[in-house]
């Protein structure tokens, strides 16, 4: 075997280096790589609070109903959670800004209502990214939380999702009122057996609006202050 001569072995070292440098920069530049931690672990289905209870809206529609909740929240002295979709957000960006300005938070739902569970990570992340960047231009406050349409996930979503620096988000209680257009199942569903900590998820429905002053009056009955998922979740 022929022996190397000093300057290939300098020539070699310093191939083996600039490789270690490539791929310790496509890590740091491209987080593609799992955590460690297991996918369920990352997605938040409930709270922390002692004695909080988060009722969030998700919007893909309901502009006027959005009006109304917010008038609703505004009389019982109490902040929630938004979770907006882009496409809605596009043509309601005054609506998003007056949201936020009245105090609420506000998550991204996604951009188109995709299934997120079906997308690559590229498309997973190109869909959360351009829906809260969106947001967080019409509303002037980052956005940290993402809940997935029709609470479809994959690992690739849980991942594109912690690479945006956001919280995955589901729900521990579903008053289903897109489908179940009925005011007091949709106040049943809200309130029965409802604990500290759980996070209630709801539309802007006209039904929904009509079951909400019920529900919030149940809440303070029953000792449970009203807060935003942030504050539930412990960010």
């Amino acid at each position: 075997m022929k022996k190397l001569t000093p300057r290939a072995v300098v020539a070699l070292t310093n191939a083996f280096l600039l490789l270690v440098v490539a791929v310790i920069g496509a890590v740091c530049f491209f987080p593609t790589v799992a955590p460690a931690a297991g996918i369920e672990t990352r997605v938040h289905y409930r709270g922390r609070s002692e004695n909080g209870i988060s009722p969030m809206f998700n919007v893909y529609w309901g502009t006027e109903e959005v009006k109304s909740i917010l008038d609703i929240l505004d009389e019982y002295e109490v902040k929630v959670t938004f979770f907006i979709g882009g496409s809605w957000a596009d043509d309601n960006a005054p609506l998003v800004k007056e949201i936020a300005e009245r105090g609420h938070e506000i998550g991204t739902h996604g951009y188109f209502h995709k299934d997120q569970d079906k997308l690559s990570y590229e498309d997973n992340y190109r869909e959360i990214q351009t829906s809260a960047e969106f947001l967080a231009r019409a509303s002037g406050k980052a956005i940290t939380l993402f809940a997935p349409p029709s609470g479809a996930y994959s690992e690739n979503t849980v991942n594109a999702a912690d690479a945006l620096n956001m919280q995955t988000i589901l729900w521990s209680k579903d008053t289903i009122d897109w489908r179940d257009k009925d005011e007091d199942i949709c106040y049943r569903r809200a309130t029965e057996h409802a604990a500290a900590g759980d996070l209630v998820l709801m539309h802007p429905m006209a039904h929904t609006v009509k079951a909400l002053p019920r529900i919030l009056a149940t809440y303070k009955e029953k000792g449970l202050n009203v807060i935003t998922v942030s504050e539930n979740i412990g960010e």
